[in-house]
Parts: structure tokens; C-alpha cells; sequence
């Protein structure tokens, strides 16, 4: 990773000790890295969260908007100009509550933007509140006794609105996590990375998961690579989550077409 792709004067971030939205970071400007992407056309959008600080840290241009915004305003930017890389820097609570119908019409509109959850399954910044990807019975500020709600499958919820490429991957699972974040940027349309992290501060702390090290060496027990997965009996699956890539499907954005033309 260019070492000029951070702003170190604003270092070191706000982040608990052993969050795991570090790494996501570092995961996303590795990919940007690889991609041999001119920085002065890269755009991070960001809504409101402790994953919405991220674009900060960064030397792109970015924006940060309100409370599950971010994809509104990135899709303005994305229709305004699309030459630039426009990527959504997002939570599980900012990308899939108060922002989850932005979400979803972005995907069936096909939006040429990439949209990446740093999901720790609760509302780190505010104090460990459920979100709609908190697991059931999973203990929160708001669900001291567990939480009774079923979770959505964010994968599932974006490849049924419509978007053309959706992978999931893991901190633990580093190079799975670049490799794909670096196929949804290099995707022509709406893509989406649902990237599992761990928040040790309050929903390890809530639900007795050990250390920060220790949620991030879990992973590689409940998280299965869809390859194995597509192996193995539903039974074998239950209480797993599957990694991998489940959405790709080539075809040309509207919003570039949409975007306004020079006059000959």
C-alpha cells in the first residue's frame, strides 16, 4: 500500500483498540493500490458510524454526508463525472437501516459506484445498538436479553435489488478480502462487499467473545468459502457464514449513459 494514500497528521484514528475497521481499511487501499488507480480520480463517500471516519484518514477526495446518505450523494457524484471511482465507505447500521433503501435502489438502478460494509454487526460509534445484521440472540444496548429479530442476508438483499457484482469476505481472510474488493471497484456497475469485521469494545465485550485477536481468528471456524460450502449439506451450514464471490454479471451501467454529454 503507497504510503501517500494516507493523511498522517490525522493519525492515529479514533478507532477502539482492536477494531477490526482498520483493517478494512488498509484491505481497501491495498486493492486501490493494486488497481494502479490514479488517486485524483478516486472518490470515498461516507455516512455517519465508526466506519464512516475512514475516508478521512485517506488522501482521496471525500465526502461525508448524514446519517445513511452516502449512496445518494455518491450516486450524484458517480452521474456528475464517470470517470471518477466513487466508493461508499459504510456500517452495517448507516448502509443497511437508515440507508437500506438508498441501497437497494442503487442496485436496481445499477449504479456504477462500490459500496463497502464494514460490518461488526452492532452501532459501534453510539453504543453497541442491535442493527438489522445483528444475529439473533445476540446480546446489545438494546437487546440486553437477545435479540429476537432476524437478521437479513445483506448479499442476498442486494443480489435481489438488482446489483451486478456481491461478494463477502472476512479480516481474516486478507487476500480473499483485497482480491474481491478489487473486483467490485474494477466492476462496470452496482457492486457491493459485505466485509465481516469485529468489534471487540461492544458486541465481543456483550457476547463474551474473547479478545480482539480471538474474534479475528474465530472467523476462520464459522466462516466457509461458498466453494466448500456448495459441498456441504445445509445441516453442516447452519451457524456458518459463506464467503466468496456471488454475484457477477456483466453489463453496461445507465448512469454512465445518463450522465450529461459535451457539446460537439
Amino acid at each position: 500500500m503507497r504510503p501517500d494514500f494516507l493523511r498522517c497528521e490525522r493519525l492515529p484514528n479514533i478507532w477502539c483498540p482492536g477494531c477490526g475497521n482498520g483493517i478494512v481499511l488498509r484491505a481497501l487501499l491495498e486493492a486501490i493500490d493494486q488497481l494502479q488507480l490514479d488517486p485524483d480520480k478516486v472518490v470515498l463517500v461516507s455516512g455517519i458510524g465508526c466506519s464512516s471516519r475512514a475516508p478521512a484518514y485517506t488522501a482521496f477526495d471525500n465526502v461525508h454526508t448524514l446519517h445513511g446518505r452516502a449512496i445518494p450523494v455518491a450516486t450524484g457524484i458517480k452521474m456528475a463525472n464517470p470517470d471518477l471511482t466513487v466508493i461508499v465507505v459504510t456500517g452495517d447500521g448507516d448502509g443497511s437501516a437508515i440507508g437500506g433503501n438508498h441501497l437497494i435502489h442503487a442496485a436496481r438502478r445499477d449504479v456504477d459506484i462500490t459500496v463497502v460494509v464494514f460490518n461488526n454487526y452492532n452501532y459501534g460509534m453510539t453504543g453497541g445498538q442491535a442493527s438489522p445484521l445483528t444475529p439473533s440472540s445476540s446480546i446489545t444496548t438494546t437487546t440486553p436479553n437477545g435479540n429476537l429479530d432476524r437478521p437479513f442476508d445483506l448479499v442476498k438483499l442486494a443480489a435481489g435489488a438488482g446489483a451486478t457484482y456481491v461478494a463477502r469476505s472476512g479480516i481474516y481472510f486478507t487476500k480473499h478480502l483485497v482480491d474481491h474488493l478489487k473486483k467490485a471497484i474494477a466492476h462496470d456497475g452496482f457492486s457491493l462487499v459485505d466485509a465481516v469485521a469485529q468489534c471487540p469494545t461492544y458486541f465481543g465485550r456483550f457476547n463474551k467473545k474473547g479478545s480482539a485477536g480471538q474474534m479475528v481468528t474465530s472467523q476462520k471456524d464459522w466462516m466457509v468459502l461458498k466453494s466448500v460450502a456448495e459441498k456441504k449439506t445445509p445441516e453442516e451450514l447452519v451457524g456458518k457464514t459463506i464467503i466468496g464471490e456471488f454475484v457477477k454479471i456483466e453489463r453496461h451501467s445507465p448512469a454512465s449513459a445518463a450522465a450529461p454529454k459535451e457539446q460537439a
